[in-house]
């Protein structure tokens, strides 16, 4: 899916990214050819109409055939694309850590007004320590080992919008005593298959300035792009 900004560059929708991850790491192992598309769906161009009316992407296309559903597309890239089934690992404590990260970010979003509240004792901040003692007892670069698996692609897309739309709604931050998750993160930032796959800071604050009906300023329609990448700790690359 395009920017909601100005149409072109890549916007902010979680599952696109992730599945952006996932190809891109088959990619890298040349089992297959990826050419990735992003569809303004505020002006969707006439062919995209003709053929999908108004689903709105991630749609994978693999030989001519189109997959339109999220649970299709991940089961697809498993079974039909080279190597897929090497990033589909089963991992149910994982899948849980996941899965119920991002309804946490919507819940500290939607009290961002309430200053009675303190995200610090949220439940994003609870989550969020599971996963640092997660990595820390494992112990390695990724969730589940050395080696990136569909849980990272999953992960990685939703703390960046945690970082970032946290930050700027709610002034929320990871905190640096994180360190086994700030480590995680400073692994994936390092990798081509999520920068080449996130989206500019502007466009995930846009994302959610849209579903809570906010207009974005003239003036932030016209700033450059930035992707927040930085790491507030030291990290040893060993």
């Amino acid at each position: 899916m395009a920017s909601t900004i100005d149409g072109r560059r890549k916007g902010a929708c979680l599952f696109c990214q992730e599945y952006f991850m996932d190809l891109y790491l088959l990619a890298e192992l040349k089992t297959i050819s990826l050419k990735v598309t992003t569809v303004d769906m505020q002006k969707p161009p006439p062919d995209f109409r003709t053929n999908f009316q108004a689903t709105p992407p991630p749609i994978l296309i693999d030989n001519g055939d189109a997959i339109l559903e999220n649970e299709k597309i991940e089961r697809h890239i498993m079974k039909n694309i080279p190597g897929g089934h090497n990033l589909f690992v089963q991992d149910k404590e994982v899948a849980t850590l996941v899965e119920n990260l991002f309804s946490k970010l919507k819940l500290l979003l939607l009290n961002a007004k309430d200053k009675d509240k303190d995200p610090k004792s949220s439940s994003l901040m609870a989550h969020l320590r599971k996963i640092d003692e997660h990595l820390g007892r494992k112990g390695t670069r990724f969730l589940t080992g050395d080696t990136m698996c569909c849980f990272d692609c999953e992960l990685m897309p939703r703390l960046q919008h945690i970082r970032v739309a946290g930050k700027y709604f709610a002034d929320f931050e990871i905190p640096e005593t994180l360190v086994h998750l700030w480590r995680y993160m400073h692994h994936m930032y390092r990798l081509d298959a999520f920068l080449q796959s996130c989206p500019a800071d502007q466009d995930i604050i846009n994302h959610y300035k849209l579903q809570q009906s906010m207009k974005m300023k003239k003036h932030e329609e016209l700033e450059t792009p930035t992707f927040t990448t930085s790491i507030p700790i030291e990290v040893n690359d060993d």
